[in-house]
């Protein structure tokens, strides 16, 4: 099998806004290889990240609309394209490897596969670090959400879910991966929530489970109370959720390796530790995901702001209310993109794409 092909189709992968970074060891084509099929590689090639009807994709790869049909349609099933099947007439669309087809893969998932791809994740961050626009942006959980916070609707987590007409609850790909390898963490596996049109092409596939607002409420507040943090899409009116912890999360846990966590997600807050109230009992150190939080002599707790996300999970812990969320000091709040598309745009910008 031939390298050729796939180094194309990486090349094709990485001029879309989630990347797809060359490795010394070609663990990305090895990926690759893995997911595509060499027919399903090149016909890839001739898909752009905008939805196209069938015949628009034969001229493209010079090929019988007929023909291509039923592999573009298999493609979209296994998660490896976006397949839209509207009014009678199907439109597909190049995906992006993360967040898309990665996330896609809960089902077909292999420890070779998981293998490679926890061998890959560095360099993809790495890839992602150096951008302003994330793909997920960080919010604080409601219980650390007061009436002095300056949160806006795009920040209330009730609010994000409560604007939904249609909720999926998928299984959270991280855990299920660690769970094969004999690293589970035991924390909630039904944990990623989606949206809208994303729901729709997620139950198409089989992934996942129809819910309502309420059990989609219910799902965040038990995984608060395991120690999850929420991660919405960075749109204002989000498309997903994400409930991550930082031992599983690829995201969460390349994050926490950095001397400063909090210069690599969009958030608006942080928290501050009231020492007066402070009866140093370490219930906030122990579930703090980014390891932010530590005993002051022993005494109290100090928060770092270098590496807190503001989340707020150490504000529900907290019995002595000695724990809350501010405002970031001395910096432009993140006012996350409109839509899906806007935040793409952005990042495409930043690497210079466009």
């Amino acid at each position: 099998m031939s390298d050729d092909l796939y180094k194309k189709l990486a090349i094709h992968l990485d001029n879309t806004p989630g990347g797809y970074p060359e490795t010394e060891s070609g663990v990305e084509l090895r990926i690759l290889k893995q997911l595509f099929t060499p027919d399903q590689a090149e016909l890839t090639l001739c898909l752009i990240m905008m939805p196209e009807p069938v015949e628009t994709i034969a001229q493209r790869a010079e090929k019988d609309p007929k023909a291509i049909l039923p592999a573009l349609i298999e493609m979209g099933q296994k998660g490896l394209i976006i397949h839209v099947h509207r009014k009678g007439t199907d439109t597909f669309m190049l995906l992006q490897f993360v967040v898309g087809i990665w996330e896609y893969q809960v089902n077909r998932l292999t420890k070779e596969l998981i293998r490679d791809f926890n061998e890959y994740v560095p360099y993809l961050m790495k890839d992602q670090e150096r951008l302003k626009t994330k793909q997920l942006r960080v919010v604080p959980v409601e219980k650390a959400v007061t009436a002095d916070l300056n949160v806006m609707d795009h920040e209330h987590l009730e609010t994000l879910i409560r604007q939904q007409s249609k909720i999926i609850v998928a299984p959270c790909i991280c855990r299920r991966e660690h769970a094969m390898v004999g690293k589970d963490c035991g924390k909630l596996k039904e944990a990623c929530l989606v949206f809208g049109s994303g729901a729709y092409i997620y139950e198409s596939r089989g992934i996942g489970r129809d819910i309502t607002q309420d059990e989609a409420l219910a799902i965040v507040r038990q995984g608060v109370k395991q120690g999850l943090v929420p991660q919405p899409s960075n749109t204002e009116k989000a498309i997903n959720i994400c409930l991550c912890c930082d031992c599983c999360c690829q995201i969460l846990s390349n994050i926490k390796k950095s001397q400063a966590p909090a210069r690599l997600v969009n958030s608006n807050f942080q928290a501050v530790a009231d020492k007066e109230e402070c009866t140093g009992c370490q219930a906030c150190e122990e579930i703090c995901p980014m390891d932010a939080i530590h005993m002051d002599d022993q005494i109290t707790a100090q928060v770092d702001p270098e590496r807190c996300i503001g989340c707020g999970l150490c504000v529900t812990v907290c019995a002595f209310d000695a724990m809350s969320l501010t405002d970031k000091p001395g910096m432009e709040r993140w006012q996350p993109p409109k839509t899906l598309v806007d935040t793409y745009m952005n990042i495409a910008k930043e690497k210079g794409l466009l």
